[in-house]
């Protein structure tokens, strides 16, 4: 019992040092420890300051303003939709300009891409369509992926739209959106005498997207790349 007790009085003691030890640290770095603690309430109080004070109102106000653009945008009014109309000239451009660190202003250069696609200017459609960052939305990531598939075929870039409709199929693997960029690479293929590569592609369509209009709609495809591909 002895042993036990000298040994319980030993580890008291070895506690009581490292208290010790730890206070001593404690009083000798209050300072720094107080400029530490200090500095991480700044962080963490200056985080949601920004988020409350500054990011939501902005988000909220492009979200304001970007409506009428996107009114026009659906009427295929695109230059008015890119430019605002004489009222307050507040169009997808404007938007981007002001808000294009928002969640709104990310959408507007994908939209600004739709408005100069339709206006032919395919340079500009690609830039803008190429600036928007992915948000998550799954239809309007692949539908930008197709868009600028779209605006390079418009350029005579075969290849690089082939390959732009193949990532918008895989980002959008679902019967509605998938096989009709699957449809494009595929006629992009054949346009090139690439008759193999396109019947993959319709076989593909047949095989996962039998349930949509072009999956039902695909045999004639399949049977005329099968001639044309000599298999």
């Amino acid at each position: 019992m002895a042993k036990k007790n000298l040994k319980q009085e030993e580890g008291s003691v070895d506690v009581a040092v490292q208290l010790g030890k730890a206070e001593q640290f404690l009083d000798k770095n209050k300072k720094a420890i107080a400029v530490i603690v200090g500095a991480v309430v700044l962080i963490v109080g200056g985080f949601f300051a920004y988020k409350k004070l500054y990011a939501e109102p902005r988000e909220e106000q492009a979200q304001t303003d970007m409506f009428q653009a996107q009114y026009f945008l659906e009427k295929d009014s695109f230059n008015l939709a890119l430019n605002g109309d004489s009222a307050d000239g507040k169009g997808f451009l404007y938007i981007i300009e002001e808000y294009g660190s928002t969640d709104a202003g990310n959408l507007a250069k994908h939209c600004a891409g739709i408005c100069y696609l339709n206006l032919g200017k395919f340079d500009e459609a690609i830039q803008h369509l190429e600036d928007y960052s992915s948000s998550g939305d799954l239809f309007v990531d692949a539908q930008n992926l197709g868009l600028q598939g779209d605006a390079h075929i418009e350029k005579g870039d075969v290849d690089q739209a082939i390959e732009l409709y193949k990532k918008a199929a895989d980002k959008s693997d679902n019967d509605f959106t998938a096989p009709i960029f699957l449809m494009k690479a595929a006629g992009a293929l054949e346009d090139k005498k690439d008759f193999k590569g396109a019947l993959e592609l319709y076989e593909r369509i047949r095989d996962n997207y039998s349930l949509s209009r072009e999956g039902q709609e695909v045999e004639k495809y399949i049977s005329r790349a099968k001639i044309l591909a000599g298999v």
